[in-house]
């Protein structure tokens, strides 16, 4: 029994890996805005693969609030949550607004089932650690390592995978647009470089950053709250509805792309 299983799992994980090695999107990052994109991306028939570093999906998503797990998301947010089947319920909020909550592992389970049964490939565990770029200096693909290999600061040499895009969507860190901006080539910033985010001011934020989702240097889209933190916007807090939108958004400009031949 014990070799079988071993056998079993080396030959599938493998085989996923193999499949995976060319791919047209590759997300960085399983928080709310990098699942979304690689759902709409996957429901789209394009193939798309997610690396997380963590092993668990989600991103700030899991800890809700303060640890409270409970997150907001704006009316303009719902349909995204009714297509995953993630249930809400709405609070009543100043001004008139109507604000929805919803739970928090919830979410995140929803986002990710929806985004595996959509046909994206997630490989968790792995961490970034550099992009592959062509003759023009296009971004083709990432570089990867097991986040155990990084944490321990054992010299391991990567492997690379291609793809003709590649999505940021590693929140707060923004860690594929500080790569391409250290090692490639100037982003399309005020300052050529990651500006940094700015404190928090939510509905400021939410409107930020859908703003600031778009392709950020040839071959590299840039969603959620890494959009803010690239482009010196402001962070939300606990609120969801324009990570959510941000991530549909971004697969909408790569599909538009790749429809238009412009890889």
């Amino acid at each position: 029994m014990e070799l079988e299983t071993s056998r079993a799992i080396l030959k599938k994980s493998f085989e996923d890996f193999l499949s995976c090695l060319e791919a047209d999107v590759a997300v960085v990052g399983a928080g709310p805005s990098g699942l979304t994109a690689a759902y709409f991306l996957g429901c789209a028939g394009l193939r798309v693969v997610v690396f997380e570093r963590r092993l668990n999906i989600g991103g700030g998503i899991w800890g809700g609030g303060m640890m409270l797990p409970k997150i907001v998301i704006e009316a303009v947010a719902t349909p995204i949550l009714k297509e995953l089947g993630v249930r809400f319920e709405e609070v009543a909020a100043s001004g008139g607004e109507t604000l929805y909550v919803a739970d928090a592992i919830e979410t995140a389970a929803c986002l990710c089932l929806g985004a595996i049964r959509a046909g994206v490939k997630i490989l968790n565990g792995l961490s970034v650690e550099d992009v592959v770029v062509d003759d023009q200096q296009r971004v083709r693909g990432v570089v990867v390592n097991w986040t155990a290999v990084e944490l321990a600061g054992l010299h391991v040499d990567p492997l690379a995978f291609r793809s003709e895009f590649v999505i940021d969507a590693t929140g707060h860190e923004c860690n594929v647009c500080k790569l391409v901006a250290k090692k490639v080539g100037r982003l399309a910033t005020k300052t050529g470089d990651v500006v940094g985010e700015r404190s928090m001011f939510a509905k400021q934020a939410e409107q930020e950053v859908l703003e600031n989702t778009r392709e950020i240097y040839p071959g590299l889209l840039v969603t959620g709250m890494a959009a803010n933190a690239v482009a010196g916007a402001h962070r939300m807090g606990a609120v969801f509805g324009g990570m959510l939108l941000s991530g549909k958004k971004a697969a909408e400009i790569v599909i538009n792309k790749l429809r238009e031949g412009s890889a």
